[in-house]
């Protein structure tokens, strides 16, 4: 695919991060961003009149951390807590984590290698360092969630987590295109992950693009292989549109 051809002036653009913008690390805190990304999503901000946006399953603290000293609209933890182009923030009422806390904790005690992700309104059980305990994780957590009213059972890349009810990237994404800068714009979305596929669905139902990074079935029309190359497409965008507009 070529994302020269498929990034316009009317283009609004919305990336997950973790296996999309970045490599998937062993743990959360241990990704690295590239040295060009952060200058890269820069210009195309500024080539899309600011329509771009982070819609993550990370919050949106851990967002501006790594993209630093970039600020961009962010919608975190699947869609939980959502800041606007304008810096105001929404967030949906948390519920009570007790039951999926305690749940998690006790499997961590008794396999070290599961790691526990809190999140403020959610709660996420990693399982990479033990992929065997699959099972494992997703009976529990999928047990104490149902225990916990208001809260949703979600599952990723060797990760399962308890989050609102109420939040998806989907319902994040909508919200996005009903503000300026995104509002009226064809939005294109780019994940990697089954927690972003209600994000494609929601683009491509609205007349956009969902591009698929890396392997696994997919409802997304298009697909790259790994995010380095999501990050050479977007280089490449941005030197052609960006020598496109210089002065001849």
């Amino acid at each position: 695919m070529n994302f020269v051809d498929i990034l316009s002036p009317a283009c609004a653009l919305f990336l997950d991060f973790d296996g999309t913008l970045v490599d998937i690390a062993p743990e959360p805190g241990a990704v690295v961003v590239p040295c060009s990304l952060v200058p890269t999503l820069s210009a195309l901000q500024n080539y899309l009149g600011g329509a771009v946006a982070v819609v993550s399953g990370r919050p949106i603290r851990e967002i501006d951390q790594y993209l630093d000293p970039l600020r961009l609209p962010v919608a975190g933890v699947h869609g939980a807590e959502r800041r606007s182009a304008g810096g105001d923030v929404d967030r949906l009422a948390p519920f009570p984590l007790q039951e999926v806390e305690r749940a998690a904790q006790d499997l961590a005690r008794e396999h070290p290698a599961l790691l526990i992700e809190h999140k403020e309104t959610s709660l996420a059980l990693h399982y990479r360092q033990a992929p065997h305990l699959e099972q494992l994780c997703l009976d529990v957590m999928q047990a104490a969630v149902a225990r916990s009213p208001g809260l949703t059972f979600l599952r990723g890349k060797m990760v399962v987590e308890a989050k609102p009810g109420g939040a998806t990237k989907g319902s994040a994404i909508e919200a996005f295109l009903r503000e300026a800068p995104f509002t009226g714009r064809t939005p294109v979305f780019v994940g990697d992950d089954v927690t972003d596929e209600v994000g494609f669905t929601t683009v491509q139902r609205l007349g956009g693009l969902g591009v698929k990074v890396g392997e696994g079935p997919t409802v997304a029309w298009q697909r790259l292989p790994h995010p380095g190359a999501l990050r050479q497409e977007f280089e490449h965008a941005v030197a052609v549109k960006v020598a496109a507009r210089a002065p001849a």
